[in-house]
């Protein structure tokens, strides 16, 4: 709405404020949404959405694959202290 309407306005600003108040937002929101919607289409340099829903998955999956690798680890030296400790008793 904001690009559609942006020729009826001095500047950029003048029409975010106007805008706003219409779809219930605050202008520094809209504004906020604006940039968004510039680096997702390439018009502005930036991380786009995809790229940083990404970014949180690999980082979610990286914590979920550290903490079974320490599961593992742990595992691992339990049984390796069983096996010993039944060798010792044999």
């Amino acid at each position: 709405m904001v690009q559609e309407h942006r020729g009826k306005y001095p500047w950029l600003w003048a029409a975010i404020e106007s805008i706003a108040p219409k779809i219930g937002c605050v202008p520094q929101t809209l504004n906020k949404w604006g940039k968004r919607a510039e680096v997702d289409a390439g018009a502005r340099e930036g991380v786009t959405t995809a790229e940083a829903q990404k970014v949180s998955e690999l980082e979610r999956e990286n914590k979920e694959l550290r903490r079974a690798n320490e599961i593992l680890k742990l595992a691992s030296a339990f049984f390796a202290q069983t096996e010993l400790d039944s060798r010792l008793k044999s």
